[in-house]
């Protein structure tokens, strides 16, 4: 792995637990190089919450210590605080409130969570003052423990979602009076298909223009760099190995080089087979990164 300095990006991806947290993912990390790892702590499409083993939830987060890697939970796909279907509410609230806990036992900094949506037409205001009532206990709550944050990830677009492209986050951020405790993840597959044209040229740097306008220079806290398989606007998620897709490398190379990334880790949710895993990916991004300042920069002005 590269020696951390200035405007360092820790880069590494979505990493599998299944057969043990520790003993699935440690391996994992290790293989792909990575310095950074989000997991699963339930079915990702369910509502199950499980407790976890103590053993495995140790051995990981002294594993990642060992080797400076940052961790991340992903929370369950079906998080929707803004739906209009009460018992989906109430079940993603327990959703999140049990992927704190879990963040806590495994030393993650972060829980992300889709942004939701309304879902039916004329719903967005209730839905919005849901998330306020839904989101506000959860940050105080997480704030006094001082466990991981909440990280709202903009959606891809479509079915009424509460954010989908980036500016959108402003008012999501001012429902819950910019808690401090809730930071953002910002998808680059999600934001092309929301409509960002994250090829064209600039296209990256002034969609994270945008977003620090949106939210403040300090609230992006992970990034999810994907390709996708699909056209701008979209509105489609499916994702695609870097440079590969429509999205191309060189909006990559803008998004490794911007000054909101700087210090952010950035990681990869890519398609993979069992044998090579991610570690394509992140040597690429890693390739992209900008260069170290040489010793002749030091103490010259800017």
């Amino acid at each position: 792995m590269p020696a951390p300095g200035p405007g360092h990006r820790p880069v590494g991806s979505h990493t599998p637990t299944s057969g043990g947290l520790a003993k699935a993912a440690l391996p994992y990390v290790d293989a792909a190089g990575s310095e950074v790892a989000q997991v699963y702590v339930g079915n990702s499409r369910g509502w199950a919450m499980p407790a976890g083993d103590p053993v495995q939830d140790e051995s990981f987060r002294a594993g990642c210590a060992e080797r400076g890697v940052a961790a991340y939970i992903h929370a369950s796909l079906l998080v929707n605080l803004g739906s209009p279907t009460a018992a989906t509410v109430q079940r993603s609230v327990q959703i999140l409130s049990h992927a704190l806990r879990r963040g806590a036992a495994i030393g993650a900094r972060g829980v992300v969570f889709h942004a939701g949506s309304a879902v039916d037409a004329g719903y967005a205001d209730t839905a919005m003052r849901q998330v306020r009532e839904s989101l506000l206990p959860l940050l105080d709550s997480a704030a006094d423990a001082g466990g991981p944050l909440l990280l709202v990830e903009p959606s891809a677009g479509g079915g009424r979602s509460l954010a989908c492209r980036v500016e959108q986050l402003g008012p999501y951020l001012d429902t819950v009076d910019r808690h401090p405790w809730l930071g953002v993840c910002f998808d680059t597959c999600h934001a092309w298909a929301a409509g960002h044209d994250l090829a064209a040229e600039g296209g990256m740097t002034a969609t994270l223009d945008t977003l620090v306008s949106a939210v403040g220079a300090d609230r992006l806290k992970l990034v999810h760099a994907n390709d996708s398989k699909d056209l701008c606007g979209s509105t489609r998620d499916r994702h695609e190995n870097i440079g590969k897709g429509m999205i191309g490398e060189p909006a990559f190379a803008e998004l490794m080089r911007h000054p909101a990334t700087a210090g952010v880790p950035v990681l990869v949710e890519t398609p993979t087979d069992r044998h090579e895993g991610h570690a394509a990916d992140i040597t690429t991004l890693r390739r992209l990164l900008p260069p170290p300042p040489s010793g002749n920069d030091v103490g010259r002005p800017r």
